[in-house]
């Protein structure tokens, strides 16, 4: 069978020199923006930290000596001779700084995330370590936050109505795995289909998507294996590549000289001591990168693969059905063949609406990983009404519904992505990531400014996620803005107006660079002229 092979290729001596244009490989500008750090933010960002660590220690010895109420968890009195189950200091961060803001996060969502939502309201009696519900609830809070990049979350239309036919005839639950009883014809149909939009051989879907990463990649990868992967990769793409017992090296984000050098060492040098070949080397990354709102750099790292005869993995739980003329993900987003990705990985619960992931490629390879992975012969099947949800809103992107709604949404969120960065980039603050990225850093930085932006967007009726360390590096805390075809120009206007009010009051425009309309200078040429 044609599986992952052994990587058998001479290197000549300093080929890791990357050229210096590689503009053939791009059939458009690749424009990202990653304005560096002010001196001084980063000093009071780091002062900032310093002072809370330093009345975290403090509030630690008042509770060591019962002068502050312990609201923590401890071992019962009875096994305090048992070794520790867990080391109180491991908690510190979340114990003294997580949860002055923690107010920000896991807030209960009372409708369907869609353009709007409601949420329950609830107050803290003790400081965010634990929450009463008022019994009210806020209405119409523009959702700013959910992964919802096509507005395929929602319980009216097609969809919805195709997941409730579904539930009748098939039940919510399958009860079994795949290899047992749980193999239905709407499986066997959704698979065909991905393969389909993805332009593979073919497909195999997954209950969860988290899973389908951290399962599948020890199925493919183990001792003697060598693994490339990006330095901001998914928690679930590091995941599953520690459970591989593979070879771990990390390259630098995007950075194709560092990815050259690291394929170079691997080829010419082996493995450590006896210098054998490796048996694979594989490089994981990802389409849009979460946090950063990035796009992988396609098409340099497919030169590169096939340079030096690696595999590539490629992850697009942000980027399919986000991105490209048709929906296709960064493949079609650059024009690129799918043959040349020999994993295709992906999500269905962002751009459609659902729950699960999919792996896509050669036939070979699918039927491979339908006897060795974990996730495909433990877990329980995916739900039905989950699949017929993913069906129909994958058709709809396709064109095969009969109607051009698929077509609309894919614009309407290019649209809505480029007028929401352009506006943000002209009032000034420093956002992060492509373009054309619906995901949509604003740059935070300091510990105190984190909360206070998610409480005052609130109260403005504007529902945001805010992120800091350790999903961050420790200066860069950020918001994070997801840009939906479901959101309105009266929306967006009305979510940029609040974000403005609220930078002013916070003082987060951060940007040095020159802002549309003040000195004559447009940022896009700006950026456009300065590209990496």
């Amino acid at each position: 069978m044609l599986l992952l092979s052994s990587v058998s290729v001479k290197a000549n001596s300093g080929s890791f020199n990357h050229h210096a244009s590689c503009t053939s490989l791009y059939k458009k500008p690749f424009v990202e923006s990653f304005e560096e750090t002010p001196l001084l933010v980063a000093v009071l960002t780091y002062m900032g930290y310093g002072i809370l660590t330093i009345f975290g220690y403090l509030r630690d010895f008042l509770r060591d000596w019962k002068f502050e109420k312990c609201h923590l968890a401890r071992e019962r009195e009875e096994q305090k001779d048992f070794v520790p189950l867990y080391q109180d200091f491991e908690n510190f961060y979340t114990r003294n700084l997580y949860m002055r803001i923690r107010d920000n996060w896991n807030r209960p969502i009372h409708s369907v995330p869609g353009a709007k939502m409601d949420l329950v309201e609830r107050v803290t009696p003790d400081y965010n370590w634990t929450f009463e519900h008022t019994g009210k609830v806020l209405k119409d809070v523009i959702n700013m936050g959910s992964y919802n990049y096509l507005g395929f979350a929602e319980n009216t239309g097609t969809c919805a109505d195709a997941a409730s036919e579904c539930t009748v005839k098939y039940g919510v639950g399958v009860c079994s795995s795949r290899q047992e009883t749980g193999n239905l014809d709407k499986h066997e149909e959704l698979e065909k289909l991905v393969a389909r939009f993805l332009g593979v051989e073919s497909s195999m879907v997954f209950g969860m998507g988290f899973a389908t990463n951290s399962m599948n990649i020890p199925a493919l990868m183990g001792k003697g294996c060598l693994i490339l992967s990006d330095e901001l990769n998914h928690a679930s793409l590091v995941l599953g590549a520690r459970l591989s017992g593979a070879t771990i090296r990390v390259f630098k984000h995007n950075n194709m000289q560092s990815l050259e050098k690291l394929l170079w060492d691997a080829v010419v040098h082996g493995q450590p001591r006896t210098h054998r070949p490796w048996k694979k080397i594989l490089i994981l990354v990802e389409g849009i990168y979460s946090m950063e709102g990035s796009i992988v750099r396609l098409p340099e790292i497919i030169a590169l693969k096939k340079k030096y005869k690696a595999y590539l993995y490629l992850d697009e739980a942000h980027s399919i059905g986000a991105l490209g003329p048709r929906g296709r993900g960064v493949v079609d987003y650059f024009g690129l063949d799918p043959c040349d990705i020999d994993i295709m990985m992906g999500t269905f619960t962002k751009s459609f609406g659902s729950a699960g992931g999919y792996i896509g490629g050669k036939k070979d390879l699918v039927d491979y990983l339908r006897l060795h992975s974990h996730s495909a012969v433990y877990a329980t099947s995916m739900s039905p009404p989950i699949t017929q949800q993913i069906i129909t809103s994958m058709k709809c992107i396709m064109g095969e519904d009969g109607t051009t709604l698929g077509q609309e949404r894919l614009c309407q969120l290019s649209e809505n992505t480029t007028y929401f960065r352009r506006r943000l980039h002209e009032m000034g603050f420093i956002i992060y990531g492509n373009n054309d990225s619906p995901v949509v850093p604003l740059m935070l930085y300091m510990p105190a400014k984190i909360g206070a932006f998610g409480r005052e967007m609130l109260k403005r009726n504007i529902g945001t996620v805010v992120v800091g360390f350790p999903a961050t590096p420790i200066i860069e805390s950020r918001a994070r803005f997801c840009v939906s075809a479901a959101h309105t120009r009266e929306m967006l206007d009305t979510a940029l107006n609040a974000i403005s009010e609220v930078g002013d009051l916070l003082q987060l425009k951060y940007s040095r660079k020159n802002r549309h309309g003040r000195e004559g200078t447009d940022l896009f040429s700006y950026l456009e002229s300065h590209q990496d």
